[in-house]
């Protein structure tokens, strides 16, 4: 087995910080690229509509600097040391975007979080590992909070 790639998607949350100890060990173990990806929701593409206003623009781009000054601070101790590593931030629907990188940059392992959400949080927001599990091109390694923390 070979992987030379590691799709890191991140929310920020929780979950991702427990997820990236696995995504910088098996990076560093198989001397693989790392990269850390986060997707800024895109509302309108979501929904389907389109909102056209000034200060949904403006929205974004605050957004996506809050989003930048996190991927820069997020995992500081974890990555010090790790010199192959990309930081990207787009704009869409999560788990497409997450897939679209994937195929696109030939990605062989995704390494991703998830909340465990159930009952009615799972019904509204859904479950974003859940669609990459389903669709993605490559192998997925899916890292929970343990029930047991120490």
């Amino acid at each position: 087995m070979e992987i030379k790639s590691i799709l890191f998607p991140t929310d920020f949350s929780e979950g991702s910080s427990q997820a990236l100890n696995y995504a910088v060990d098996l990076a560093g173990r198989y001397r693989a690229k790392l990269y850390l990806f986060h997707v800024i929701y895109d509302i309108a593409k979501a929904s389907g509509s389109h909102v056209p206003h000034v200060s949904m623009d403006q929205l974004y781009k605050d957004i996506e600097q809050g989003a930048k000054k996190q991927l820069e601070s997020f995992g500081v101790e974890e990555l010090g040391g790790f010199k192959d590593l990309e930081k990207n931030i787009v704009k869409g629907v999560p788990y497409e975007e997450i897939i679209n990188f994937a195929e696109k940059n030939r990605i062989d392992l995704i390494v991703i979080g998830t909340h465990g959400r159930k009952g009615i949080d799972r019904i509204l927001f859904g479950s974003t590992a859940a669609q990459i599990v389903r669709f993605a091109p490559c192998p997925v390694l899916t890292v929970r909070i343990p029930s047991y923390k120490t």
